[in-house]
């Protein structure tokens, strides 16, 4: 046989990275180079790194956000920063007390008076804040009160009934007076009233009228005096100075109820007019202190706290 020369090839030797025992999917032990297990290690090291500066980052956010929050409360004792207004605001607002102090009927008319500096004739007005919730029934307060000066301001009234209650309206004063004809007028678009009188004959034809009625304060209401028998009485009363006054929905009353060209004698009077008949109508379901503030204030004034005692006790004083 002829011999043949062969070459015997000798592969190169390789390091192995020393083995490791793992555990396969399903329990099986297999071997990993340590190199897998030290680029695992780098892994979890940088995905553990990422989630710390992830988690310390939001660590940041909160103390930025609670810092802002703290920030922006008022310190206890600081006066809130005001708004923006005119300088001449500015120099009546300093001339009032402020709201910690509460000043006689007659003495906080006459300062009202004097910052009543607009370049009209300013409304003199009251706003109470009552211990009322006006979404119980029984807490509810609306009526009406017949200032002794008037309001100084001329009341347009008109006056929803027929037959001879027409002629009668028109003879005390009423502006508008009429029955169907005036319904519809109304439902056409004719505002150009301050009050509307119904005769009870005519409330179920002035029902659709509710929408029009309705935002604007116009419905007639027995409660405000607008729903009557009497038109020539309800005329008169609105002519000469009656007002509507009612609780809204957080239990405060605002009405005006006289001019800044008043006197302050005639002021007061109104006002203790409406203080009488505010608790003379108090509702069934006030409990304990019924008044918690009262402010008067011209149009464009400052408000001013009034002694609510003191205005109460002006009639024991007379």
């Amino acid at each position: 046989t002829a011999t043949m020369n062969t070459h015997v090839v000798t592969a190169p030797t390789v390091a192995l990275a020393p083995q490791r025992l793992a555990t396969g999917k399903y329990g099986q032990q297999m071997s990993l180079p340590c190199s897998h297990l030290v680029k695992c290690g780098k892994s979890i090291h940088r995905e553990s790194k990422m989630l710390a500066m992830r988690v310390s980052a939001a660590a940041v956010d909160l103390e930025a956000l609670e810092a802002e929050t703290v920030g922006a409360a008022e310190p206890v004792g600081m006066v809130p920063k005001r708004r923006n207004v005119s300088r001449r605001y500015k120099t009546e607002f300093a001339k009032v007390p402020g709201k910690t102090t509460a000043l006689a009927p007659k003495e906080a008319i006459e300062l009202v008076l004097s910052t009543a500096s607009a370049k009209f004739t300013e409304t003199v007005e009251l706003h109470a804040k009552l211990n009322i919730d006006p979404k119980y029934a029984d807490q509810q307060l609306r009526a009406t009160v017949s200032l002794p000066n008037g309001t100084g301001k001329e009341s347009r009234v008109a006056v929803v009934c027929q037959g001879d209650n027409e002629k009668i309206a028109k003879e005390a004063g009423a502006d508008y007076a009429g029955g169907e004809e005036l319904i519809q007028q109304i439902e056409e678009g004719l505002m150009d009233f301050d009050k509307l009188v119904a005769t009870p004959d005519m409330m179920p034809k002035i029902a659709k009228l509710g929408r029009q009625l309705g935002p604007r304060g116009l419905m007639p209401n027995p409660k405000a005096g607008t729903v009557t028998t009497d038109v020539a009485a309800a005329v008169k009363d609105f002519k000469g100075g009656k007002v509507e006054y009612r609780a809204d929905k957080a239990g405060n009353v605002h009405v005006g109820f006289g001019k800044a060209s008043f006197s302050a004698d005639a002021l007061v009077q109104n006002l203790k007019a409406i203080q009488e008949s505010m608790d003379a109508n108090r509702p069934a379901g006030a409990k304990g202190v019924y008044w918690k503030t009262l402010t008067v204030c011209s149009t464009m004034g400052p408000g001013i706290r009034v002694n609510y005692g003191a205005l109460r006790d002006m009639a024991t004083q007379e």
